[in-house]
């Protein structure tokens, strides 16, 4: 886990509102390994949701270089990002954004769709997804009728199906009781140590940030403080 997966050089957001200019995300140097469990802790408005967004190329540097794998996204065209990020990116919300009207499978599916994948590749895929949370079994049910912890199981499945390199979570368990939060934390965890796969995900919870193998603390848009602790604590 020593090869570096996402570098950042100075990297700088600025957004303006009237006159008054915010820069959640400041002149940040900081380097990501290849397969690593990052947590990304800090206080409200300390840059940590800026700068997922920044890695999943929803939003754009204002100044500075992002490089993820191969890529200064920072130099990408719109239409190349969008194109980057379906192929290389799996984002888990807090808030599920599952399409209600869509059973599990089929938003499990909704990834594909956008990759040159014959009907019968997309639904293995989407059922072999929904196999590794757990939930093969309600694949035809709506989110209506699952708990909140299938619901993000369901998510997380979406976010993989397409086998990404790298996922981000922003606060994954937030809405979660203790039981389900665990079942997502220990799904995220096997998904690091089995397939390699990097996550960087955002928590205020110190329970979802001890899985992690490095603590990255945010504030003012800088990186504040850094801690290894180790492949074990992602078990």
């Amino acid at each position: 886990m020593s090869e570096a997966f996402i570098r950042c050089e100075k990297l700088t957001k600025v957004y303006r509102k009237g006159d008054q200019e915010i820069v959640p995300i400041r002149d940040l140097d900081l380097e990501i390994a290849r397969g690593a469990f990052v947590s990304l802790m800090g206080p409200s408005g300390s840059g940590k949701t800026t700068l997922l967004n920044l890695l999943a190329g929803i939003d754009s540097p204002t100044r500075g270089a992002l490089h993820i794998g191969s890529n200064d996204l920072a130099r990408l065209s719109r239409g190349a990002l969008a194109a980057w990020r379906s192929r290389e990116v799996g984002i888990v919300f807090q808030s599920y954004n599952l399409v209600p009207v869509l059973t599990a499978f089929e938003n499990v599916e909704l990834p594909l769709l956008l990759q040159p994948l014959s009907r019968a590749e997309r639904a293995r895929r989407a059922m072999e997804a929904l196999d590794t949370v757990g939930l093969g079994d309600r694949a035809s049910h709506f989110p209506s009728q699952l708990s909140g912890g299938q619901e993000q199981r369901v998510a997380i499945a979406r976010a993989i199906v397409a086998r990404p390199p790298l996922l981000l979570a922003d606060e994954p368990t937030g809405d979660l009781d203790r039981e389900s939060a665990d079942l997502v934390l220990a799904l995220l965890a096997s998904l690091h140590r089995d397939r390699g796969t990097t996550i960087v995900m955002v928590t205020h919870d110190p329970e979802a940030a001890a899985r992690a193998d490095t603590l990255l603390h945010l504030d003012k848009g800088r990186l504040a403080a850094r801690e290894s602790r180790g492949a074990e604590a992602a078990r």
